[in-house]
């Protein structure tokens, strides 16, 4: 018998839309393997969607911060969680993470142990601040992840979706641009931009960047795709081909469609932009941070957890 359970058949229907009955076949035929099961419906084109990757699963908030001496060349953000969406709203958590982003722009890299080593704002050290909030809120926190960006001329652009407090939200980007050209240009430049990766969700600056072993997998199952089409060996590799450039230039960010015009590609908006103002204007790099994204979170069975604490 495969090993997986109704939540496993749950978890599946949520991260592709297929149907209970497809859901629970997949997993058979995968013996409980999630992450295959994924692949198989979507080979079979039973998935709607690879939703792991954006779904919020844990909670806090994502800070993002712009170094002012520095001219706004360099930029970053900060994922700070919580057990509860509860303390993300707590003013002394929304404090510590504020101050712990603002603190990482002194950092070098982006390594989070080096950023707890640093001095805190209010005495101590970031790893200090955060283990006296544990004790004094009564919840784990951690400080998940950072990413610094910076321009040698030019400027950084903050976002911040949805933003609960200053700088502080769920999804928050930063926007590297490099160029002669003034803030008056460059900031709403940015801002569009920066709403743009919000709601597009690149995986990379450049198809060139795209994560090798996630191009590997989507060639694996266009490769399923075809081979059930019963073509031609040579038009299927043209069809696999072809799936991976569309794969590519969906999800690069210099090559995806403008959301607000869905129609120029982001390259050429940065283009005109750099025209109209008299100076190139290059899109150096980027980040987006959704609180979450990439953590399952447990769910749990209240009502099953009241029973058993009934029973003894």
């Amino acid at each position: 018998m495969a090993n997986f359970t109704t939540a496993d058949i749950k978890a599946l229907r949520e991260r592709t839309g297929a149907g209970m009955m497809d859901a629970k076949k997949a997993l058979v035929e995968c013996d409980g393997d999630l992450e295959a099961a994924v692949d198989a419906l979507r080979a079979k084109g039973l998935a709607t969607a690879q939703k792991k990757s954006s779904r919020t699963a844990a909670e806090g908030l994502v800070g993002v911060a712009v170094a002012n001496e520095s001219g706004g060349t360099k930029g970053v953000a900060v994922e700070v969680n919580s057990e509860t969406d509860f303390v993300a709203k707590n003013d002394r958590f929304q404090d510590f993470v504020r101050k712990v982003t603002e603190t990482a722009l002194k950092a070098s890299g982006d390594d989070v142990e080096t950023l707890k080593g640093l001095d805190y704002p209010d005495g101590g050290t970031v790893s200090d601040k955060l283990t006296d909030n544990v004790a004094t809120i009564g919840e784990n926190q951690q400080i998940r992840r950072m990413k610094t960006v910076s321009v040698s001329k030019g400027m950084v652009v903050p976002y911040m979706h949805n933003a609960v407090a200053a700088n502080l939200g769920k999804i928050g980007v930063l926007v590297a641009l490099e160029s002669e050209a003034g803030a008056d240009v460059l900031e709403p430049l940015g801002k569009q931009l920066a709403m743009h990766i919000a709601a597009a969700f690149p995986q990379a600056l450049n198809a060139e960047d795209l994560d090798a072993e996630t191009i590997e997998r989507e060639r694996k199952i266009a490769a399923e795709k075809a081979a059930e089409s019963g073509k031609p060996e040579n038009v299927q590799e043209k069809m696999v081909d072809g799936a991976i450039k569309k794969f590519a230039k969906e999800n690069a960010l210099l090559s995806q469609v403008f959301v607000m015009d869905n129609k120029t590609a982001i390259s050429d908006v940065v283009a005109k932009a750099g025209k109209d103002a008299g100076h190139d204007i290059v899109l150096k790099d980027y980040v987006r941070f959704q609180l979450g994204e990439g953590i399952e979170k447990e769910e749990s069975d209240f009502a099953a957890e009241v029973a058993a604490a009934v029973k003894g």
